[in-house]
């Protein structure tokens, strides 16, 4: 008993080595980290678009000239209703990407993940190697997402309205609009990670090592 307490105990690997694992195999394969962080920032790119899009009009509706309040509370409603499919696909395509890209990094790394297996990593220590890649994805293709989407939005709608929009700027909204943004992408990166996470976990050692890559 005692020596199988001792070998469970060598099994059971703390977080922060997932992390470290997880931080190098990025640096690894930093080609198709880029290729999913760059998915995630463009889902969320358009999503942020759209919501400081909504934001700056609700801002010119309250604070904007009487003749531009009465075009666009004339327009809203139908500009909202094709906003949110057109970012229900974005966000759909984005999870898509996102497990096919995991997918792959689990066929790219069946000689690794039964490598550790056979060192006795647990499934829970595989599936936290994955969940935390896609975390750090999801964390900053969202971040340069939300970064990009205002940006852009903030500058079409400066040509559009000149340096109205700066007066009436709606920073409260902004804010809120992009942190909501950034929870949303990082939560689609972890789901879109799961399948691929239990699969990994669920490898057996002598197969994924004999499996050819």
């Amino acid at each position: 008993m005692p020596e199988e307490k001792k070998i469970e105990k060598q099994l059971t690997l703390p977080l922060s080595n997932a992390l470290q694992m997880s931080v190098r195999n990025l640096r690894i394969r930093f080609g198709r980290a880029i290729i999913v962080s760059t998915s995630i920032l463009l889902g969320i790119a358009f999503l942020m678009s759209v919501l400081a899009g909504n934001a700056f009009q609700f801002a010119l509706i309250q604070k904007g000239p009487e003749n531009l309040k009465i075009i666009l509370q004339a327009n809203a409603v139908e500009m909202q209703t094709k906003a949110i499919w057109l970012v229900s696909l974005s966000l759909l395509v984005c999870v898509v990407g996102i497990i096919n890209a995991m997918l792959m990094s689990v066929t790219e790394r069946s000689r690794e993940i039964g490598t550790m297996k056979c060192l006795g990593a647990l499934d829970s220590f595989i599936m936290e190697l994955f969940l935390i890649e896609s975390l750090i994805h999801g964390l900053f293709g969202s971040i340069m997402g939300v970064i990009t989407g205002t940006l852009v939005m903030t500058l079409v709608y400066i040509l559009q309205y000149k340096m109205l929009i700066l007066r009436i700027f709606p920073v409260g909204m902004v804010i809120n609009y992009a942190l909501f943004s950034i929870l949303l992408g990082t939560v689609i990166a972890v789901i879109g990670a799961l399948y691929p996470a239990v699969v990994s976990a669920r490898m057996e050692p002598a197969e994924a090592i004999r499996r050819e890559v």
